[in-house]
């Protein structure tokens, strides 16, 4: 695992250990929900590492085949658009799922 993936997955774990107690805490009406914001943020960048990834494939293998560049190019972009098609999907449903999350019941 590289570096700076090590010092991102402690931030994160760190993150998670730290900030669950002051949620926590009874009689807190904090109204902070971190669940629609961490599953965007951990969409977009899975979907910003697969379209990146596919670029790089998309490249070598021009570089390797220049003769069939265009069909390269073609199903790079269709994968594309489907990744992001999942992404905003999946965004939708973050956003969406935040609004229903109750915390707290009110007597």
């Amino acid at each position: 695992m590289s570096q700076n993936l090590r010092v991102l997955v402690y931030g994160v774990c760190l993150l998670f250990v730290f900030a669950t107690p002051a949620l926590a805490a009874e009689g807190s009406q904090s109204g902070i929900h971190f669940s629609a914001a961490i599953g965007a943020a951990l969409t977009i960048i899975g979907a910003g590492w697969g379209i990146g990834r596919i670029g790089q494939a998309a490249v070598e293998a021009m570089a390797r085949q220049p003769e069939v560049a265009g069909n390269i190019q073609t199903a790079m972009i269709i994968a594309a658009a489907l990744i992001e098609g999942a992404t905003f999907f999946a965004l939708i449903v973050c956003l969406l799922n935040n609004g229903s999350y109750k915390p707290y019941s009110v007597n």
